[in-house]
């Protein structure tokens, strides 16, 4: 499953990659985001048997993967972004076999080798096996059976931090996230339609949000202090132009608050923990 808006070089790009896929994936979900850039038109004539879902109105890359996720026929589904395709053409023969023999795993991410960090381009040590505690939704594999018995990526975060939320549900219900160098993930990392100070604000709003939503009282007021700290230390270390717009996502937080609070479903507080002290 791919969600794009306005991209239409990189969706060009991924679905060549996976056109070369052996064995072909079952199905290609494509969801685009408000696109009107020709994205659709591509994708109706070169990707025509892929299942298109066109959002008139800009909906966010989060509400467009659980839609995906819930109109998938498949009980595996691999996520890329729009930029970003597997290397190994034998991708699906490598990856079914380990869930397969692992029942309870709910997500297999894989290392990434991006422009965001160039060092990982050339880089051999990929690092071993482990559970995680998130995941990278532009590389990883999630069990659909297993998504359907959780609440899923929420919606309200429209982009951002859907990953660490859903791997929290995971951990608490008892499921596995699961890190692997079976298979690597080439991300090209597209600087179009990207704000960086607008992605931290959406990182660390909805990160408040899951917070809110996740974490049990009274141990959610300690959580959530440390949570607005820790992304202003990080504003701090970005220079004062980041300093005095920090504020903006507190706003944005607070505004959303009610919302969290009537939706809360928190998990045991020795599940929290658990999630917290992976890597």
């Amino acid at each position: 499953m791919i969600t794009t808006r306005n991209r239409l070089p990189d969706v060009r790009r991924t679905a060549q990659a996976l056109k070369n896929l052996d064995p072909a994936p079952g199905e290609i979900l494509i969801t685009a985001d408000a696109c009107t850039d020709g994205t659709i038109d591509f994708v109706k004539s070169e990707l025509s048997d892929a299942k298109l879902i066109v959002n008139e109105e800009e909906r966010g890359s989060v509400a467009s993967r659980d839609r995906m996720m819930r109109e998938a026929r498949g009980d595996l589904v691999l996520a890329l972004d729009d930029d970003s395709y597997p290397e190994q053409l034998d991708c699906i023969a490598r990856f079914v076999p380990i869930f397969e023999g692992r029942p309870r795993l709910a997500v297999l991410h894989f290392p990434q080798r991006t422009d965001e960090y160039s060092q990982t381009l050339a880089q051999t040590d990929l690092g071993t096996e482990h559970l995680t505690r998130s995941f990278a939704n532009s590389g990883a594999v999630l069990r659909r059976s297993t998504y359907l018995q959780l609440p899923g990526f929420e919606s309200r975060f429209f982009h951002m931090y859907e990953e660490p939320d859903y791997a929290l549900q995971c951990v608490a219900a008892g499921y596995e996230v699961f890190f692997s160098p079976i298979v690597t993930v080439r991300h090209h990392y597209s600087r179009q339609v990207r704000s960086e100070i607008q992605n931290h604000h959406r990182h660390a709003r909805n990160e408040f949000w899951s917070t809110l939503m996740r974490c049990p009282f009274p141990f959610a007021l300690g959580i959530l202090t440390w949570r607005v700290l820790s992304q202003f230390r990080y504003g701090c270390k970005r220079g004062l132009s980041w300093i005095v717009r920090e504020p903006l996502w507190w706003w944005q937080a607070l505004a959303g608050a009610p919302y969290c609070v009537a939706k809360r479903h928190p998990v045991s507080w020795a599940a929290y923990k658990r999630w917290l002290r992976l890597p």
